[in-house]
């Protein structure tokens, strides 16, 4: 049982150093006190409480204020992932610019009071596609073995330190930064292969550079599998979120088998959780958080909100989860999280409250709560197609490279992140009428077309990978496969396409494997979508009156009129289309699916758009809707409508900050220009105004 009497005590004079101070005396110390179970900072005892926020989910123009809302929540510190494949994303190619441009973040961190704690991995999780790690690693190494000893895997992350660190040198404590812990890999302790030999040699590579300017730390679940990822000579934290906050206890406990001393920390304290396509937006209540909250700091551990903001999975960045066959399941673009801050950075009831649990440990800073910014709806807009994948013109500007081969050809091999792959074949004769056509270890998803006629979709999410094709289809069969996103938990190497045979069922109940695929990289990245609309926007291809997609995956464009001034951040409402991607003036925003939900706006922030005329291009998959429509709207909708309202829950940033009506059914009315929702609720203004 961990007792509270002397560590309240500390957690009185912890508060002595809680905010930023970079101007104390050199030279400048952020150690851990292993007999006061307390972290020093220039030998005055110390804890932090921090959110994390990672620079990849939002936009640069975006960061100052976002931080700048974090600390005025009460937290003096950020927590940010460093994601591998972002800053190199080929291999020998590199990027810290824009949004990868992480030195400038933690500058904005430190200018706004805030230290830092880094996460540079290599692998992070973070759902993102790979846990961070750059795909071209299998392509480069086919039998890599990540988070191992293996020889290559060390080459590799040592390439990308040598690239990283120098830059992020001058930014440890030590040195006169706001970097005062380093993560050294993340979770290890679940990972299958414990290889100590590997976290050891790790250790070692980030010394390298950190030295003695930053604590050295690792987090990992708190249960037996502890012990794997635990280092020797490097700080131990643990995680957990509410549903385990009735066994805090037992869990500290557990931290103290591998580390018997020192200070508690919580570095991933859920106060929300991710949510997959085709299941329940997840929430979890914000009372709760708050009384976890106010238990840890009771007893003066030190605590990290995973996540604190957000933000989006912009792009074709979401990981993934599989929990075997017929489980796997795609992050959704939108990392909402039901974080104190919305996908836009706004404060939400969970921030108010958590704010105010805070406020009875630690001075608040002299920093006011910004009110939530006001969104804008605009204008339907009519999108029109205007070429198909699978046509001449179609494939000439968005095909990147074919490769012809016995076997189809993964993205790996194709040098490929994601996007799509056209595999095609000749069909054999076919023995019966009809026959069961099957797609073997299909990741993830695939439109089947035979002559460019559209049979069936083959999906690994739901475990069909098979279909009956009739012998009068036609002689070429075409399988084109989406990349949802590779797995960022546990699993090592998440490779795409079409990865086993593609088989035909014969007469005597045998298969006959279809062989001499061509295989042809569709990316869909921004230059190529460019290209193609620059020839084709004037075009316009026809497609089934019903709007479903018979002929394959189309490109539709348009281009729509901003005429205020005043820009605001708004959401693209996609409903009545099916499955696909859209940019807005050449920016990824990423995938949206609102068949199946629970996401269905889209985030578009007001950085992306410009007065006068803008670029809206959509690669849809399936179906459209007949008039091409799509909305843009004040109001984020990452619920399904007819679920129950939820205490805590963001419903505009405008109108209404939170509601909590009990529970019963939500009515969604006009205001205007806002929507909002009948129930109990708090006017902006009432509640901004309790933060001052």
């Amino acid at each position: 049982m961990i007792t509270v009497g002397s560590v309240l005590v500390l957690a009185a004079s912890v508060a002595l150093v809680f905010g930023l101070n970079i101007t104390s005396r050199a030279p400048r110390q952020f150690t851990i006190d292993y007999n006061a179970n307390t972290f020093l900072m220039d030998g005055v005892p110390f804890r932090y409480v921090s959110g994390s926020f990672h620079y990849f989910r939002a936009l640069p123009e975006t960061w100052r204020t976002k931080l700048r809302t974090m600390r005025a929540a009460g937290l003096n510190a950020v927590d940010t992932y460093v994601e591998w494949s972002l800053h190199n994303p080929k291999d020998g190619e590199y990027t810290f610019e824009g949004i990868a441009d992480v030195e400038n973040f933690i500058k904005i961190a430190q200018e706004e009071d805030l230290y830092v704690i880094l996460r540079p991995g290599p692998y992070i999780c973070a759902e993102r596609d790979n846990g961070g790690l750059p795909y071209w690693l299998f392509k480069k190494y086919p039998n890599i073995k990540v988070r191992t000893n293996d020889e290559d895997y060390k080459k590799e992350v040592s390439i990308w330190f040598s690239k990283l660190m120098p830059k992020l040198q001058k930014y440890f404590y030590g040195n006169g930064g706001p970097i005062i812990m380093v993560q050294v890999e993340n979770e290890y302790g679940i990972f299958h292969s414990c290889d100590k030999n590997y976290l050891n040699w790790l250790r070692d590579e980030f010394q390298i550079y950190v030295q003695e300017k930053a604590l050295l730390f690792t987090t990992d679940i708190p249960d037996e599998r502890i012990s794997c990822g635990k280092i020797e000579g490097v700080f131990a934290t643990t995680d957990f979120g509410i549903d385990r906050a009735h066994e805090m206890d037992k869990i500290w406990e557990t931290l103290r088998t591998v580390q018997p001393n020192g200070p508690l920390v919580n570095s991933e304290f859920y106060p929300g959780w991710l949510t997959h396509w085709q299941e329940e937006n997840q929430r979890r209540n914000a009372d709760e958080v708050a009384d976890t909250l106010k238990s840890m700091l009771e007893i003066g551990a030190s605590v990290n909100f995973y996540m604190f903001f957000g933000g989006t999975n912009f792009g074709f960045t979401a990981g993934a989860n599989d929990w075997g066959y017929g489980k796997y399941m795609a992050d959704i673009t939108s990392y909402d999280y039901d974080a104190p801050m919305d996908e836009a950075g706004d404060p939400t009831l969970k921030f108010v409250k958590i704010r105010n649990v805070i406020d009875q440990f630690f001075s608040l800073p002299a920093v006011s709560v910004p009110d939530p910014a006001p969104k804008m709806s605009l204008t339907a807009v009519d999108l029109k197609p205007i070429d198909l994948l699978l046509s001449e013109s179609g494939r000439r500007n968005l095909v990147t490279k074919s490769q012809k081969a016995r076997q189809p050809a993964s993205f790996e091999e194709l040098d490929q992140f994601s996007g799509l792959v056209i595999y095609e074949a000749q069909l054999p004769s076919l023995e019966i009428d009809p026959s069961l056509l099957t797609v073997n270890e299909l990741a993830d998803r695939a439109v089947v077309l035979i002559d460019q006629i559209f049979i069936g979709v083959l999906s690994r999410e739901n475990g069909i990978t098979a279909l009956p094709i009739s012998a009068g289809f036609g002689k070429i069969l075409q399988i084109i496969v989406e990349n949802q996103g590779r797995i960022n938990f546990n699993k090592a190497n998440d490779t795409k396409g079409i990865l086993g045979k593609v088989e035909v069922q014969k007469f005597d109940g045998t298969k006959l494997e279809i062989v001499n695929w061509t295989s042809s990289s569709v990316p869909l990245e921004a230059q190529q979508i460019s290209k193609l609309v620059d020839e084709r926007k004037q075009e316009k291809v026809k497609i089934d009156s019903t709007g479903l997609l018979l002929q394959g995956p189309a490109i539709f464009y348009a281009e729509f009129t901003i005429i205020r001034d005043d820009i605001q951040d708004t959401y693209l409402d996609p409903s009545g289309w099916g499955k696909g991607v859209v940019f807005i003036n050449g920016f990824n925003l990423g995938r949206y699916w609102p068949l199946v939900g629970p996401q269905i706006t889209v985030y578009v922030p007001k950085d992306l758009l410009k007065k006068g005329v803008n670029r809206i291009v959509i690669v849809e998959y399936q179906k459209a809707p007949t008039d091409g429509r799509v909305s843009f709207t004040s109001t984020a909708r990452l619920d399904d409508p007819n679920d129950e309202c939820i205490s805590g829950v963001l419903v505009t940033s405008l109108e209404v900050l939170a509601i909590d009506n009990g529970g019963s059914r939500c009515e969604v009315v006009e205001i205007g220009a806002e929507q909002t929702v009948i129930g109990t609720y708090f006017l902006v203004s009432e509640v901004v105004q309790s933060f001052r």
